[in-house]
């Protein structure tokens, strides 16, 4: 059963060409011409016959860009809600004795085995990493839109100690689901898949770049 589903995704770029090339040089002019033949609208034929093979397939692809769009517009970015110095100025000392939990480390994303918690249901997974003694950081995926298949990805910079953000960044990805309720079907639609907001790497770098002032001694 995998070697089939294995084929069936190696395969179906070259189907859909094929179905694309078949619908403009055999269906459409099929249906023109027979629209012409009985004195009917060649455009309406010609649509009708061109939608009947698109809408099963690319129904949703324009839907699901403009819920994207939607979403990265009204809700992605990257928030600073106190800088490294005035953190510094509010906890006078404390950051030099900070020391990083990470003893190996490799970048925004990675990963802490012994300091690590994570919590997972069907809409949303939660990780929490475990910076230093001060700062945690917060990994949240959210499905916030099962029809399109909108995740919601949020970071959050925490002071434990304050029990407060100190930064955040949010940004979203479409063609994805957390309860993999896309199915084998929807998941071939491999152009309804966006991996990020227009401009959401540069604001995880940014984030990620800010975070890392954080960290604490090595």
């Amino acid at each position: 059963m995998k070697d089939i589903l294995g084929i069936l995704v190696l395969s179906w770029p070259l189907t859909l060409l094929v179905l694309i090339v078949i619908t403009f040089l055999v269906i459409v002019p099929m249906a023109v011409r027979y629209a012409k033949k009985h004195g009917r609208s060649k455009w309406r034929w010609g649509i009708g016959a061109f939608l009947l093979v698109y809408l099963p397939i690319f129904w949703d692809w324009i839907p699901t860009v403009v819920v994207h769009k939607y979403y990265c517009e009204k809700e992605a970015g990257f928030w600073v809600y106190k800088t490294l110095d005035q953190w510094k100025a509010e906890n006078p000392g404390v950051m030099k004795g900070l020391v990083s939990y990470n003893r190996n480390p490799g970048g925004f994303n990675v990963d802490w085995p012994s300091q690590h918690i994570q919590s997972h249901d069907a809409q949303q997974i939660t990780k929490t990493y475990h910076i230093n003694e001060h700062f945690n950081l917060i990994n949240r995926w959210q499905e916030v839109q099962e029809t399109f298949s909108i995740l919601r990805e949020e970071n959050v910079l925490f002071d434990i100690k304050n029990n407060n953000a100190v930064a955040r960044y949010i940004n979203f990805k479409a063609g994805y689901s957390i309860s993999n309720k896309v199915g084998l079907w929807k998941s071939l639609k491999f152009w309804l898949e966006s991996k990020s907001c227009s401009d959401g790497i540069e604001k995880q770098n940014m984030f990620g770049k800010f975070y890392m002032q954080f960290r604490g001694v090595e």
